[in-house]
């Protein structure tokens, strides 16, 4: 009885879950409605601008950038064919659906006949929990050259000058958006040429090489926005989590 108790109770857990992390308007009634998000710093008002998000995708983003070195205003925007695929959203979600899927691949009438049964399915469950909370936890680690070469910095109409780079990604609850300013080295440069690695968030002096062409990073400008239904997720994720450990605990080896 306890066994079955336990995967009831894990079961309505990770739902709950699930309810909380299903994308605002989407369903079989069409497409998921468009939130619109106005991005900030506390620390910077060069970059201005709306995200504007559709499920799991931006359908629109409109930037102002303001040069540091002479005011001049730059604005783009997403061209009007273009969605850019959040894949950390996407992931995210595919982790619950697995971990739903796991609970409810059961006939109904089915009994566990074991603890150790029990705890093999909580394993596989918060395993994929866990998987989902840190595809929103953790953003991808990228080099300069492949934020360079990223189908996103083509998404924009006009197309982005040469010297910016774009990068966009889930950092837990928040939409973060930054833009790279780059300046070209000169080939007589007196400057220890290094490769800088993969990071979340480059800062300025980084380098790197594209074509021909040897750049640095002069300035970065960081935005961002929360998103209140990826706040609830997150914490439906770690609730069902401490449930399914708890439950472990109960049913024990």
């Amino acid at each position: 009885m306890a066994t079955v108790m336990a995967a009831t109770a894990a079961e309505r857990a990770v739902l709950e879950a699930s309810l909380r992390f299903t994308l605002p308007g989407s369903g079989t009634e069409g497409p998921a409605k468009q939130e619109n998000f106005i991005l900030g710093s506390c620390g910077t008002d060069q970059v201005k601008g709306v995200l504007t998000l559709q499920g799991d995708a931006l359908s629109q983003a409109d930037v102002n950038l303001k040069m540091p070195r002479n005011n001049q205003l730059l604005h783009f925007a997403f061209r009007e064919d273009k969605q850019w695929k959040l894949q950390q959203i996407q992931d995210a979600r595919n982790h619950v659906s697995q971990a739903i899927y796991l609970l409810t691949s059961r006939d109904q009438s089915y009994q566990f006949k074991t603890g150790a049964e029990v705890l093999k399915l909580m394993d596989a469950v918060m395993l994929q929990l866990t998987r989902a909370r840190n595809r929103l936890t953790t953003p991808a680690t990228l080099t300069l050259p492949e934020i360079a070469a990223s189908g996103l910095t083509r998404m924009f109409a006009p197309a982005l000058p040469s010297d910016l780079l774009v990068n966009v990604y889930i950092n837990l609850n928040k939409l973060c958006l930054t833009v790279y300013q780059l300046h070209a080295l000169q080939p007589n440069s007196t400057k220890n040429f290094r490769p800088a690695g993969g990071a979340v968030l480059h800062s300025p002096g980084a380098m790197f090489e594209w074509g021909s062409q040897r750049l640095e990073v002069s300035h970065v400008h960081k935005v961002e926005c929360v998103i209140p239904w990826l706040n609830d997720a997150l914490v439906y994720f770690t609730v069902s989590l401490q449930l399914c450990q708890q439950l472990k605990d109960k049913v024990g080896p």
